[in-house]
């Protein structure tokens, strides 16, 4: 068994440096897969923001929108349900088309929003987040109690999201937008101690699989954080 406090007290010597070394392969992993799709999401809605042809489509038909949603719930309990089942492959492959779905997305927001605005809020976001994940990754604390009202708080925040969309007020929507910021701070330093512990119970020919994974999260926490700060920040045309 692993040590929930994030220490390695319960191994000694050569399987204490052997385990830091596929806990730290891991998560340099995790980190760059989940960079890698943001990379991706940046320049598949870059992309779309552009094409006046795919603007044209998406807002004259706006069941696509509804295609695009329910294809990532598809793809993220796909790759959570069958991560077991995927070919290491596979799972990296739809990790990065769920990247590329989210990006056509996303692009409405460089319609919505300054460029200006949305570079200096994702500068924010990158900080914010960097910081997060340290401390999750540090953190002698155990989050896990943390990561259960984390989860009611998101239930919340989604069932006032659905409700705003019937009052469209501006109050809740800020309430919602400043919720949302604490949420996935939050989240973001959960689940960097949760893919911790779960890479060093880990057999060693999981740790690709559990990469994909574990970046998933945190692309997921990066995303939402980046969105709810751009509502804040933000200065709508």
């Amino acid at each position: 068994m692993y040590d929930l406090n994030n220490n390695y007290d319960n191994y000694s010597g050569n399987n204490v440096a052997a385990l830091q070394t596929k806990v730290s392969h891991t998560m340099r992993r995790v980190y760059f897969k989940m960079t890698l799709a943001l990379i991706v999401t940046a320049l598949t809605s870059l992309w779309a923001a552009s094409s006046h042809a795919y603007l044209s489509f998406l807002f004259s038909h706006t069941w696509f929108m509804w295609v695009l949603i329910i294809a990532e719930f598809g793809i993220v309990i796909g790759i959570s349900s069958g991560l077991r089942k995927l070919s290491n492959m596979a799972a990296s492959g739809l990790f990065y088309l769920f990247a590329v779905v989210n990006g056509l997305m996303l692009c409405t927001i460089f319609l919505a929003y300054d460029p200006t605005v949305i570079f200096k809020t994702f500068l924010i976001t990158a900080g914010t987040f960097g910081a997060m994940t340290i401390y999750g990754y540090f953190t002698d604390s155990d989050l896990t109690s943390v990561g259960k009202y984390l989860f009611f708080a998101l239930i919340g925040l989604i069932i006032a999201s659905l409700v705003n969309i019937f009052l469209h007020s501006s109050t809740l929507e800020w309430i919602v937008s400043i919720v949302g910021v604490l949420v996935f701070i939050g989240l973001t330093a959960w689940d960097t101690q949760q893919i911790k512990n779960m890479a060093i119970a880990a057999p060693a020919d999981s740790v690709s699989r559990l990469a994909t994974l574990g970046a998933l999260s945190l692309y997921l926490d990066f995303i939402n954080l980046f969105l709810y700060l751009l509502r804040i920040f933000g200065n709508r045309d």
